[in-house]
């Protein structure tokens, strides 16, 4: 790659991609391109615009990306229900497309060669990355310093910045963090430092969102959420953009002690690595989609959609968001949502989130026919002899052949 003239580096402005900027320019001779991506991680980054000017790059994309990425990254993937092995939400998962895709654009409208990312040789996010990368650029070059330097540590890191005179806070690069961290508008998530024994407990001020279940407020909050076609739009009935709705949610989650989450996950590389996440306005859009789906699906549709998530949680975990068959799944269940329509409520109240009710003009609830009082005649008790018999017939002949499971 050694005719490549121009990248585009996925840029937050710490130490890592700041070194990487740097490497770049002297391993491959080449002008950088920067693009920062404001995903509601809730730090500045504005300030990696003067940070890249101090080290001469001449083009840089500093682009907010929070609506786009509640609207067409986290809602299509709530629309399905989706968590990875039971448990997780995919917080960090679901941006990496959204990132993937923002850095081939800026490569096609700069007529760079290749694009570059800080993510290590020893996780996900390569992966995640790269395959989107691929799908939206087949000829696109991928430089990952991580998989080719030498700098192995965090101290070597240091060094050469130090050496090559690179524009790093050092007293703050040199408190070294005990997790390393991922945020956007869905969660934040903690790796590393005592997390890396699965016995020990996980230290209460790492929470950066939620005060713990004990020191929730002792009295519940109550809030209604209304959907349209899946989606949230209002909260309280105040319409609101999708990333409105998810701040709001994590504000509201937050301060009751909701959606903290401590794992053992498996890694598509194949190992196995702990994580705390934290992603209160996630679990409330989990249980609260369920609810108003529990009246407005089908029965069979609502089912199929539980066999088919597992393997589109997969998809989004893996790197597949841009495959083939997640865009045939997401219509599958893009068509499955457009009478997912109504109000939920729910009680929130130390951590735990409760269903205290949902309506919908689209309900299929009928009150007539699932009363336990006199329905008038509206479901007729006696078919359900018939229909009992009909399903044990294959299990009563094989019975009569002797083939009792007894």
């Amino acid at each position: 790659m050694a005719d490549i003239k121009k990248v585009v580096l996925a840029y937050s402005g710490g130490l890592d991609t700041s070194v990487i900027l740097k490497w770049l320019q002297d391993t491959y001779n080449c002008e950088v391109v920067t693009f920062t991506a404001d995903l509601g991680q809730g730090e500045e980054v504005e300030p990696a615009r003067a940070k890249a000017q101090a080290m001469g790059v001449k083009e840089i994309y500093i682009d907010d990306l929070r609506e786009e990425f509640v609207r067409d990254f986290v809602f299509p993937m709530f629309r399905a229900n989706t968590i990875y092995e039971g448990e997780y939400l995919l917080g960090t998962s679901i941006a990496r497309p959204l990132i993937a895709k923002r850095l081939i654009e800026i490569a096609n409208e700069t007529g760079a060669d290749a694009i570059s990312h800080g993510a290590t040789g020893k996780g996900n996010d390569q992966v995640r990355f790269e395959l989107g990368a691929y799908a939206l650029k087949p000829g696109v070059q991928v430089i990952a310093p991580w998989r080719e330097w030498e700098l192995t540590s965090r101290e070597t890191l240091m060094a050469y910045a130090e050496k090559a005179k690179i524009p790093v806070d050092f007293a703050k690069a040199g408190k070294k963090s005990p997790y390393s961290m991922d945020a956007n508008l869905l969660h934040i998530s903690y790796e590393g430092g005592v997390l890396e024994d699965t016995w020990t407990e996980h230290e209460e001020d790492m929470w950066r969102w939620s005060v713990s279940p004990e020191k929730a407020p002792d009295v519940p909050t109550y809030i209604e959420l209304t959907y349209r076609k899946g989606d949230i739009v209002a909260i309280d009935g105040v319409e609101m953009t999708p990333a409105t709705v998810l701040a709001k949610l994590n504000e509201i989650g937050g301060a009751n002690g909701i959606g903290r989450l401590d794992i053992v996950e498996n890694r598509y590389v194949g190992m196995k690595s702990r994580g705390c996440y934290e992603t209160p306005g996630g679990t409330i859009m989990l249980k609260a989609h369920r609810a108003i789906e529990s009246i407005t699906l089908d029965r069979e549709v609502a089912h199929l959609k539980d066999e088919l998530m597992p393997k589109y949680a997969s998809l989004i975990y893996n790197g597949y968001w841009w495959s083939p068959e997640r865009q045939m799944l997401q219509t599958m269940i893009d068509a499955s949502q457009e009478h997912v329509n109504g109000v939920v409520r729910l009680k929130l109240y130390k951590g735990n989130v409760i269903v205290t009710g949902r309506k919908s003009d689209d309900s299929l609830f009928d009150t007539r026919i699932s009363t336990f009082e006199d329905d008038a005649g509206a479901y007729n008790q006696a078919d359900a002899g018939g229909f009992i018999k009909l399903n044990a017939l294959r299990m009563r002949i094989a019975a009569g052949k002797g083939r009792s499971p007894l």
